[in-house]
This record gives structure tokens, C-alpha cells and sequence, in this order.
């Protein structure tokens, strides 16, 4: 007998949950809301400026997402399906400006990034919390989908629409600049 895992548990609630938003279930609605405000709230904030512009990316979201769960096929990509609306929502809000050209471009040449021999522990949360803010966004942008969000590189890559060898590339990079930044200790 096979007793479901944690992700299997997690995927089969979003299948349904997806299902009763389908049907106009408003406590289901209220439910997604909750499950879902915190996790997409910390990915907004990772990739717009300021806390304001977050909460008001965060409104265009569940706007969107109410708005187009009907057209969500596959209640298992749910997650995938919120971040890239919550990624797109936020390059949206910046599209005239010019935080916007940080949602295409990061430094091609990596090699001046410093990797230091440190290892950091679970103490050190905050600090690299802070950190993070200080990367490059599409390094930001890995970092909180694969450690924080718990996404995979191939949903990564669906997210933010890139191929999975570039995810993969972005991660090893963001690891590295997010050590060389804790070392340099340009987080106060």
C-alpha cells in the first residue's frame, strides 16, 4: 500500500481546491487566499521595490486569478500557474519604468563574484533574508522559488519562462553572489 507524500497530499488539495474555485465555491476561494497570500506575498516582495508595490501586485493577482481559474486545466499546476502570474503581475506594474528592465537582464559576466569557503546555518535567516534583497532579481528570483518555495528547477523554469539549464545556471550563480555578499558583509 502506497501512503501519499507530503507534495502528493499538497497536489491532490490544489486539484480540488482548484475545482471548487471552478464551481464558484466562495469558502474555496477564501481558502486559496489563505493558503496562498503569505508564500506569494514573500515572492512579490523579493521582486518588486517596495512593500506598497507588492500589496497593490498582490491585488492584480488574486484579480487575475479570479478572473482566469476557470482556464487552470490542471489543478496540479497550480503553484507554477500562481507564481507566473504573480511574476508577470509584477513585471506588468513596472513595465514603464525602470525596474522592468531588471525582469530581462542580469550581469552576463559573473566572474568578478567572490566564493568564500563560508557556510551559513539556519541561525543566520535574517541576515540572509536581507541579503537576498540585495542580489541581482533574477538571482533573487531563483533563490526564493527553489530554497523558500520549495519549486523545482523545471517548474522554476516554467515560472519565470527560461529553459532549465538556465535556471540552473541562475541558481549557481545566486548561490554564489548571496555567499560572497553574507562574506563581504554587506548585509548590516
Amino acid at each position: 500500500m502506497h501512503l501519499p507524500t507530503g507534495n502528493e497530499k499538497e497536489a491532490a488539495y490544489n486539484e480540488w481546491l482548484v475545482v471548487r474555485c471552478q464551481q464558484g465555491d466562495k469558502e474555496a476561494f477564501e481558502d486559496l487566499i489563505r493558503r496562498w497570500e503569505a508564500r506569494l506575498f514573500y515572492y512579490i516582495r523579493r521582486l518588486t521595490p517596495q512593500e506598497e508595490d507588492a500589496w497593490d501586485v498582490l491585488q492584480k493577482v488574486w484579480l487575475a486569478v479570479i478572473g482566469g481559474i476557470r482556464m487552470l486545466h490542471d489543478g496540479r499546476l497550480l503553484p507554477i500557474w500562481l507564481y507566473r502570474i504573480a511574476r508577470n503581475s509584477a513585471a506588468s506594474h513596472f513595465r514603464a519604468g525602470r525596474a522592468d528592465r531588471e525582469f530581462r537582464e542580469y550581469p552576463e559576466d559573473l566572474s568578478d563574484i567572490e566564493q568564500p569557503d563560508q557556510d551559513f546555518t539556519p541561525e543566520d535567516a535574517e541576515q540572509v533574508h536581507r541579503a537576498l534583497d540585495n542580489l541581482a532579481l533574477p538571482f533573487r528570483e531563483v533563490l526564493t522559488l527553489f530554497f523558500l518555495q520549495g519549486l523545482s528547477v523545471g517548474e522554476i523554469a516554467r515560472v519565470v519562462d527560461v529553459p532549465e539549464g538556465t535556471v540552473k545556471s541562475r541558481l549557481h550563480h545566486a548561490k554564489r553572489a548571496l555567499r560572497s555578499a553574507l562574506a563581504k558583509g554587506a548585509v548590516p
